[in-house]
């Protein structure tokens, strides 16, 4: 018997079109497309028995009906895989595919020299206050060109928070150019690791918030990560510290934030997520002149974009070979995936 079509279905847009345009000439492959408004009596006929579904992590883009979690799947009883567009996957419950068999993976890395560069733009406009002087000089002459000394970065501790592929790139990137010294957070690795990274271990975020100059988040929203900066934390930061974010909104408290910009204790503050997005017009962020602002954009670059589509793609051939996927993030779902896979495809996967 002949193996049935592999259906693989994505709303609005796969992240760079060359995502589709590769996939579709995939053998044995039917992709399907859907924009958000395209009429549930025609979305849910058409995935009820899909084989994979390509995911964007967008939280406030993604319609709450077409999130990965338990209802959703239940509707969707051949699902195999759920893949991210990009390393977050916000929009999926992951304990909920495990349950189900249904394995989770991800893009992490494919976007890390785009946010590792972002984020050093933010911290330099920070440090040299470029975005103050370029408004004051657009705004009017009130001002004296020394009321914008700025400060070099060349030597101060960057504290990492979260040394994957995009803190260990940041590391990589400042201790190499600016000679900084780099202390890092991250509960999830060996004590060994941090050297090889280009860090100094902090056993404990309040380590690192009293040793760094600059703040820098990379690590996931999670339950543990959720509210990880507010009042507290941004208090035990050295008076005059940059923080930055360009990691998910959520993780940090945007009032904490303000009230400790506004305090003038932080020194000033990059932006680059928001919990909602976008922010509203009149957020008190958006009105101080220390913060540098951008929409969720820090990965967002074509190098970055179609790096990370044509890493799906070859993640989709390889779990259609039958075989373990790269950035798998469910590894506990892989035995009854495989059942699951069997019985579906009418073949094996390998062991």
């Amino acid at each position: 018997m002949a193996e049935p079509a592999k259906r693989v279905f994505y709303f609005r847009e796969w992240i760079h079109p060359i995502g589709p345009e590769t996939m579709g000439r995939e053998p044995g492959v039917e992709l399907l497309r859907f924009d958000y408004d395209t009429p549930p009596e025609t979305v849910w006929p058409a995935i009820a028995h899909a084989h994979g579904y390509q995911i964007s992590a967008v939280r406030d883009e993604l319609p709450r009906p077409f999130w990965a979690g338990r209802e959703f799947l239940a509707r969707c009883p051949d699902l195999l895989v759920v893949s991210a567009n990009a390393a977050g996957y916000d929009t999926v419950d992951a304990a909920a595919c495990s349950e189900a068999g249904v394995l989770v993976v991800n893009q992490a890395g494919g976007n890390r020299e785009a946010v590792g560069e972002h984020a050093l733009a933010m911290m330099l406009a920070l440090a040299k206050r470029l975005i103050e002087a370029d408004r004051a000089l657009r705004r009017d002459r009130a001002w004296h060109r020394n009321q914008f000394l700025g400060h070099d970065v060349a030597g101060r501790t960057l504290g990492v928070v979260g040394l994957g592929n995009i803190g260990s790139r940041l590391a990589q990137l400042c201790g190499g150019l600016f000679d900084m010294p780099v202390v890092a957070y991250d509960p999830y690795l060996a004590p060994a690791d941090f050297a090889a990274r280009g860090a100094r271990r902090a056993a404990t975020l309040d380590e690192l918030l009293s040793a760094a100059d600059i703040v820098s988040v990379h690590c996931p929203r999670t339950s543990e990560t959720e509210g990880m900066f507010g009042a507290r934390e941004f208090a035990r930061m050295r008076p005059g510290a940059l923080f930055l974010n360009t990691a998910r909104g959520g993780i940090h408290d945007e009032a904490a934030l303000h009230e400790a910009l506004a305090s003038g204790h932080l020194g000033g503050a990059g932006l680059d997520v928001w919990d909602p997005e976008p922010p509203a017009l009149d957020h008190p962020l958006l009105k101080l002149d220390n913060v540098i602002l951008s929409p969720h954009t820090a990965g967002a670059t074509e190098e970055s974009r179609r790096n990370t589509a044509l890493w799906a793609v070859e993640q989709w051939r390889a779990i259609w070979r039958g075989e373990r996927p790269p950035r798998l993030i469910n590894a506990d779902a892989w035995p009854r995936y495989r059942e699951r896979f069997a019985r579906i495809l009418g073949r094996p996967t390998a062991a």
